[in-house]
């Protein structure tokens, strides 16, 4: 890669040895995929926060990192969900051991400079690029929707590589980044009306087929929300490893796909629709706990649920995953109470996903995601049903 005298300075150190480090990895990156120089970025978005996931290996990793107080994020960051809420794991059922671990995580990730507001949804809460920008993104449904639904540029990174960027500003100009790499090469003709699962049963049976490619929809001629798009995204990078997708008049870059180039077209029917909804439920039973919002729900979602709950009393558990930021846009607008009324709960900084909800207790979950759907029983080991909310969720 060719390097700038300023990036030379970094890469030997001469700024310490965190922001070295960080110089090393990403020049790595970029000899791997063939890069010949760097890119600034304006913003980055980091995974790997989870206790359960990195463990006491990638915590120590951290606090090393740390020790160098002259190395912090040098653009805007944020975190992924954490494996625990933050403030409330106690009344949770969380362990203090694994609480603690997950917070002197965070802690490690303070004193670098990263935001330690955890969520997978950061377009959400003030980390939103513009058009075109370029970032350093590693959440995978966040990376698809930046991609996609705001036309930013980012590649699918990893937790290191995403944290390297932004302590030095920059990353490897690869991939997602170049123009050339962001055409679509299958075309997915939806011959069905889609509402609330159906979209992330859609990106599931697509992401299946198309892998680590760029798929493009045509949708029936009906309204589609940013929710759906988030949902939609979510599944096709769970499914597959899809970090770009276009839909027809929706997305802002469908127009330069030039689909008649596209490798592949295939057809996606009501009855495939209906068959992935089944096939992502392990379990016919009714679920103990219902745990939605993954990605993390939006302020349009909890207002949803809200009127769902209202005035009522929940009979399973329920909780809804979301942001402390869009938690106390909830409360202001009265729907935490309604939810925490009825017997639910709104929790934040984590998700089924990445939380230890095995050590708790609960046989079968109920989501609507199909993200959750996927990965929950092979991380947790847990059964879980795939429906709308208000189907899940029961009442006394």
């Amino acid at each position: 890669m060719y390097l700038t005298p300023e990036e030379e300075k970094m890469s030997n150190g001469e700024y310490g040895e965190t922001i070295r480090k960080s110089m090393d990895i990403l020049i790595a990156l970029g000899d791997i995929y063939e890069a010949e120089r760097f890119v600034d970025i304006s913003s980055a978005q980091v995974s790997g926060v989870s206790y359960k996931t990195i463990g006491q290996a990638g915590l120590e990793y951290l606090e090393d990192l740390a020790t160098d107080k002259s190395a912090k994020a040098s653009i805007p960051a944020t975190l992924n969900p954490a494996g625990v809420d933050l403030d409330h794991w106690k009344e949770l059922g969380f362990s203090e051991f694994f609480a603690g671990k997950q917070n002197d995580i965070v802690d490690a990730y303070g004193k670098l400079g990263i935001t330690t507001l955890c969520t997978c949804t950061p377009y959400l809460i003030g980390n939103v690029p513009r058009f075109a920008e370029h970032v350093s993104w590693s959440e995978s449904s966040a990376v698809a929707y930046v991609n996609s639904v705001i036309g930013a540029r980012t590649n699918r990174e990893g937790g290191p590589g995403a944290l390297a960027a932004a302590i030095v500003g920059k990353t490897p100009l690869y991939g997602f980044h170049l123009d050339e790499n962001r055409k679509a090469n299958l075309v997915v003709n939806v011959e069905s009306e889609l509402s609330g699962v159906d979209f992330g049963a859609l990106g599931y049976a697509v992401g299946q087929v198309v892998g680590d490619g760029v798929p493009y929809f045509k949708l029936q001629d009906q309204k589609v929300k940013n929710e759906n798009l988030k949902a939609l995204g979510a599944a096709l990078a769970s499914s597959g490893a899809v970090a770009l997708y276009q839909v027809e008049n929706i997305t802002p870059e469908y127009k330069n796909m030039d689909i008649g180039n596209a490798e592949e077209t295939i057809t996606i029917t009501k009855e495939d629709i209906g068959d992935t909804k089944a096939k992502l439920s392990t379990s016919n039973e009714v679920p103990d706990l219902v745990c939605l919002g993954c990605p993390h729900a939006s302020l349009e979602e909890i207002k949803d649920l809200a009127a769902i709950v209202e005035g009522k009393k929940i009979k399973n558990e329920l909780w809804i995953c979301t942001s402390v930021n869009i938690k106390a846009a909830a409360e202001r607008m009265g729907y935490l109470q309604a939810i925490e009324e009825a017997g639910g709960h709104i929790v934040c900084d984590t998700c089924m996903v990445v939380a230890p909800i095995e050590d708790l207790g609960y046989k079968v979950i109920g989501v609507n995601s199909a993200k959750a759907a996927n990965y929950v029983p092979n991380m947790s080991g847990i059964d879980v049903v795939y429906d709308e909310a208000k189907n899940l969720i029961q009442f006394e």
